[in-house]
């Protein structure tokens, strides 16, 4: 998500605590809401595939690949 767009969900966000917001503005709101929700959430799982994890017995367990590569999104 481009900061163009963050800044507009921050306005939108200020001008809800001020005067409010039309129907339009609360439709556009949400709809930013839940696009930056995604790329966050899409972020995290990129990082989270990239943690390893040392078990106590010394073995090494990748979580990208033992439950990062799963077809199914499940939040």
């Amino acid at each position: 998500m481009d900061n163009i767009k963050i800044d507009r969900i921050n306005t939108l966000a200020h001008k809800q605590k001020s005067v409010g917001l039309s129907e339009e503005e609360k439709k556009e709101q949400a709809a930013l809401r839940k696009e930056y929700l995604e790329a966050v959430k899409e972020n995290l799982r990129a990082s989270l595939n990239n943690v390893s994890i040392k078990e106590a017995d010394g073995s090494i367990t990748d979580l990208g690949k033992k439950f990062g590569n799963k077809d199914d999104k499940n939040d």
